[in-house]
């Protein structure tokens, strides 16, 4: 049954919606995508995520060629992929990732670097759809890197359970920066050890950097798997599988950090040897 709407405010409503994703489209490609690879990329800014051929619908291209594109997009780290085979879905990841894109793209295409900056927000705007819960995998050690980066997005202090041993033998370079950037960027860390040689010495560091961190009876309290709570996000790193997950939910992320510092208040009660570190 039609319903019966107002048509002057919903065309002109239409109207500047088109206009603007048209103009965002223009700047995209200004910064080095294709003409199809910024109409599947803020088609699926819109969807939030889908199949092939929800994305190639919405894109209006057809479906072999919206295969090709988005795989463009996962290689340029602009999407993501969750899921398998026949049930796979793919996802945008934040437009703040275009900045990292272009840093590592010709010089020339640097020269859109300002512009992008400033259609950023509006991209956020299409991504940010209110209360749409978000979740990302990520395989290997690229993966694994990956998720980690995300983690220096964080606005506030991180809460981690992670098993330090773990961490040396997959990314032994990787992290020493990464430790040495999270403290310049000012974000403290929360986090669970369970005991090791590693996680005592890892400890030794807290104050340089900017992290409290108890370690808790390995025999009782063993794990493997890292997780971080920061933000409105949770992030796994599985080291013995080679998977990293983003999952992003504000409701999931407060549960996770009350469940947290339930952890903490006994975390710090196990840990006899607290005093000797601090």
């Amino acid at each position: 049954m039609w319903k019966k709407i107002d048509t002057n405010r919903a065309f002109i409503y239409t109207l500047s919606m088109t206009n603007e994703v048209e103009i965002l489209k223009m700047q995209l490609e200004k910064a080095g995508l294709s003409n199809k690879e910024s109409s599947v990329y803020v088609a699926l800014l819109e969807l939030g995520r889908g199949t092939v051929s929800e994305i190639s619908r919405k894109a209006l291209i057809n479906r072999t060629t919206g295969y090709d594109i988005l795989n463009n997009l996962v290689a340029k780290k602009l999407v993501s992929i969750s899921g398998k085979e026949p049930k796979q879905e793919y996802m945008a990841e934040s437009p703040e990732k275009l900045e990292l894109y272009i840093n590592g793209t010709i010089e020339e295409r640097k020269l859109a670097l300002d512009d992008i900056k400033k259609i950023i927000p509006d991209l956020q705007t299409l991504y940010n759809v209110e209360g749409r819960p978000k979740i990302r995998f990520y395989e290997g050690k690229d993966g694994l890197q990956e998720v980690y980066e995300d983690t220096l997005s964080s606005s506030e202090e991180i809460l981690a359970y992670a098993s330090v041993e773990d961490i040396r033998p997959t990314l032994p370079h990787y992290f020493p920066e990464y430790y040495k950037r999270r403290a310049k960027k000012g974000i403290p860390i929360r986090a669970i050890f369970p005991e090791s040689p590693d996680a005592r010495e890892r400890a030794l560091l807290d104050k340089m950097e900017k992290r409290q961190s108890v370690i808790i009876p390995k025999e009782k309290f063993s794990f493997h798997p890292e997780i971080n709570i920061y933000d409105n996000k949770i992030m796994i790193a599985s080291w013995r599988e080679k998977l990293g997950i983003i999952i992003e939910s504000s409701e999931i992320a407060d549960a996770m950090k009350k469940i947290f510092e339930l952890a903490w208040a006994e975390a710090k009660r196990l840990d006899s040897g607290q005093a000797d570190q601090k």
